[in-house]
């Protein structure tokens, strides 16, 4: 697996397949780990994050021989390459940021991603298309037994799971989806739903988790609380809320279409139009105006282009992406100017081959 074919492919979480793709993005779980006889990575030296990450990286490639994950040294990778995993939600921003000893496996199929030395000894990582959180749950929890049958855990039999951070303790899990909310933020019904959520202890964070902002109506919903829930309680408590959360979009969107079709569609094609001419454009604008697309594409007020093709752009155009796909790298109005260039490149191509169409509502038609 090199970086550079990365790039001209799509990350699973953008794959646009799986149960309520036009509106569930993707699924993930992740589990946070730390080797009993070392200390916390915040505590220990160079030398220890040394020997935490040689010992896993060999229990790492044992378990997984006959299907193989790929190893990268993330202290060694150019900045360019380390926001590169950041966009594809492969490594988080504060790995690509720390110092010392670090790296990350990852599956060929990139649904897999193992952390080591984040804030934790080791980040496990399951993400799927579309809506699977209980599939991404049955797979880490599989992987993560096998590791935690060569390795000793740091763990308590009255607290659970240790961890660096205190809100992580007990399972050290972390189950989220990602939604894409583009009627409930126009019909200014979302903070209404956040507000929802947090009263049953479900936390709203955006397009790269902790500490992000929502970008191009994407919101990501997990669990606040590990310790005194068990893993079962947290992917039920998920499986009861997202249905919920995508009907209330399903019915805004009918009523968008219902109440002011016209209006509706006029955004959706002057989003488009942008798109399509713009001499320069920033990666936010890009967020926002595909956004409003995707929506159109989903509701078929634009016919002319594929939902895939609309996935595509959300990740391609993002900074490290974009100056891979160039070949080099690119400052700011460059970057905006060349993003446009790669924009109206690929919508004057149209749908993509072997396009696949998320799941349409029939009855918002």
């Amino acid at each position: 697996m090199d970086l550079n074919d990365l790039a001209t492919r799509n990350g699973e979480w953008l794959r646009g397949d799986g149960s309520e793709a036009d509106i569930v993005i993707s699924s993930r779980v992740r589990l946070a780990r730390n080797l009993a006889d070392f200390p916390f990575c915040s505590r220990g030296g160079e030398l220890e994050k040394r020997e935490i990450e040689t010992q896993l990286r060999r229990t790492i490639t044992e378990i997984n021989a006959e299907k193989p994950l790929v190893f990268f040294d993330v202290g060694h990778l150019t900045s360019l390459d380390r926001q590169f995993l950041v966009e594809r939600q492969l490594i988080s921003r504060e790995h690509a940021s720390a110092e010392g000893s670090r790296s990350v496996a990852i599956a060929p199929e990139e649904d897999i991603s193992l952390m080591v030395n984040e804030e934790d000894h080791l980040r496990l990582q399951v993400l799927h298309s579309g809506y699977s959180i209980r599939q991404c749950w049955e797979t880490i929890n599989k992987l993560d037994d096998a590791i935690e049958e060569k390795v000793s855990y740091a763990f308590s039999e009255e607290f659970g799971y240790l961890t660096a951070c205190p809100t992580n303790v007990g399972t050290g899990m972390r189950a989220s989806v990602m939604l894409h909310l583009p009627a409930l933020a126009m019909t200014k019904q979302i903070d209404r739903v956040f507000r929802a959520l947090q009263k049953i202890q479900l936390a709203v964070r955006g397009l790269y988790g902790e500490g992000s902002q929502a970008s191009g109506d994407f919101y990501q919903i997990s669990n606040n609380i590990t310790l005194g829930k068990t893993e079962e309680e947290i992917i039920s408590n998920i499986e009861v809320v997202v249905p919920t959360i995508v009907n209330y979009e399903r019915t805004a969107r009918r009523g968008l279409i219902k109440e002011n079709k016209q209006t509706l569609h006029d955004r959706v094609s002057r989003a488009y139009g942008t798109l399509r001419s713009a001499q320069t454009i920033s990666s936010e604008e890009t967020m926002q105006l595909l956004s409003s697309v995707r929506m159109g594409v989903n509701l078929n007020l634009i016919e002319d282009v594929g939902i895939d093709l609309i996935n595509d752009l959300f990740i391609h155009s993002q900074p490290a992406h974009l100056q891979k796909l160039e070949g080099k790298e690119l400052e700011g109005e460059d970057r905006n100017v060349a993003r446009a260039s790669y924009l109206r490149r690929r919508l004057a191509e149209g749908r993509t081959n072997g396009e696949k169409r998320a799941n349409i509502d029939p009855s918002a038609q």
